[in-house]
């Protein structure tokens, strides 16, 4: 009965409006004044979802993503990929897929993605013919790449609520990562010959050294941040703090950019904690509903409930999916992620599904929410940047959405796509 009641209140409030951190605090709330439970119990798991080392990675990973932003170096990827693969039918359609994928190396967020690289790739897109529909598509959808590709945060959120190597997680979802952007460049390549969009000319090859060059600082970050922790020579939070440091030095001292001076870094930081504060209160919201849950053996009822189904390997899987893609349509990636991960890996213990597996898989689905309405976060970014309907965006998203769905189901069928870089390079943690 409190279980329906905490459930119901809380669609009841995401229905009427009310901002999903607030429903989700009203909703346990009011729980437990039903139950009896001490409002202190409710405060201290409220504290307890925030309360956690790992924790502090998320925003130091979204001030470096910041500050790589802000430096111009979005600008710098640009242009290297231009002089890449801009001569390839659908040429900066494909720039887009591949600043995407370059520009997760560094954020982790695909939020600051789609901001990012949208603000200068959907202008340039439009100017040189592509239809809004598409432009607002392919920028949306490729910066869900964002959360595949390490560092991840939703990757850091799982690790740190399911126990589960954070280092392999990232490891696990670079192959994935690189088969969404390959996709995506198919489909490029595919409407662009069908339409006729434009591409550059060849690059002569001395610009292409150019400007491979001069983006070397910002791609050693990933490498940087993937190599220490893999190494084992530090955590992921305090990767997340090296990264700041080095972009610091990468826009100061290597570009030294007039854009991001010690006087402009107080700004910076207050926007990363305007940006962050709402996640934020997510994750300490979510820590509290997802107690009173685990406390009413919510997640025990539901797995209890389909385990009696004697579904197999793939069976057990399309149903995690499937309810991943309902939950994301509405929910954020973080509260999926901390409410619904009891329940997740519970099913995944039915059939032996191995945790980083799972965790990957987990974070590509609960991606494609991010280009889905009505919560679709990306997307919302991505057509207010074109100034263009949300529906209108969304049915031109389909098509990525179906490819984005296929190589999950190749991860699903073929699990060494995900475990295999981990396997190698973190055995320990496997």
């Amino acid at each position: 009965m409190e279980l329906t009641i905490l459930i119901s209140s809380f669609f009841l409030l995401v229905i009427l409006g009310v901002p999903i951190a607030f429903a989700l605090g009203i909703s346990s709330l009011i729980v437990c004044l039903i139950i009896g439970l001490p409002i202190t119990t409710l405060v201290n798991q409220t504290f307890h979802g925030i309360n956690s080392f790992v924790l502090l990675a998320v925003p130091f990973f979204l001030i470096a993503g910041n500050l790589m932003n802000a430096g111009g170096i979005t600008d710098r990827l640009t242009r290297l990929s231009r002089n890449l693969i801009g001569h390839i039918r659908g040429g900066l359609g494909h720039v887009n897929v591949l600043v995407s994928m370059i520009f997760a190396g560094l954020s982790g967020s695909a939020a600051a993605d789609t901001a990012g690289v949208g603000a200068v790739l959907i202008p340039a897109m439009l100017k040189s013919g592509f239809d809004k529909g598409f432009t607002v598509a392919i920028t949306a959808a490729s910066s869900t790449i964002g959360v595949i590709i390490p560092p991840s945060i939703p990757m850091v959120l799982y690790g740190a609520f399911g126990e589960v190597s954070i280092g392999a997680l990232f490891l696990g979802g670079v192959i994935p990562g690189i088969l969404v952007g390959l996709t995506q460049m198919l489909i490029v390549w595919i409407l662009a010959t069908k339409r006729n969009y434009p591409a550059y000319p060849r690059a002569p090859w001395r610009e292409a050294a150019k400007s491979i060059w001069e983006s070397l600082p910002p791609l050693g970050m990933p490498i940087l941040i993937i190599g220490g922790i893999v190494g084992g020579i530090f955590t992921p939070t305090e990767a997340s703090v090296i990264a700041v440091v080095y972009g610091l030095i990468v826009i100061m001292v290597i570009y030294r950019d007039q854009e991001v001076t010690l006087s402009r870094l107080p700004k910076m930081l207050g926007e990363t904690v305007i940006f962050y504060s709402l996640p934020l209160i997510c994750v300490a919201t979510s820590g509290a509903f997802g107690w009173l849950i685990a406390y009413l053996n919510g997640p025990q009822l539901i797995v209890s409930f389909i385990e009696k189904f004697s579904l197999s390997y793939y069976g057990m899987y399309a149903v995690i999916i499937l309810m991943l893609l309902l939950l994301g349509t509405f929910l954020s990636p973080i509260v999926i992620i901390i409410v619904f991960l009891p329940v997740i890996q519970g099913l995944g213990d039915i059939v032996k599904i191995h945790p980083v597996h799972l965790g990957v898989i987990t974070v590509m689905v609960t991606a494609i929410g991010l280009i889905t309405p009505p919560y679709g976060m990306c997307l919302f970014i991505a057509s207010g940047l074109a100034d263009f309907p949300i529906m209108k965006s969304f049915l031109a998203m389909l098509i990525l959405i179906g490819m984005f769905l296929i190589v999950v189901a190749l991860c699903v069928i073929f699990p060494e796509l995900i475990l295999f870089l981990p396997q190698k390079l973190m055995p320990t943690a496997m």
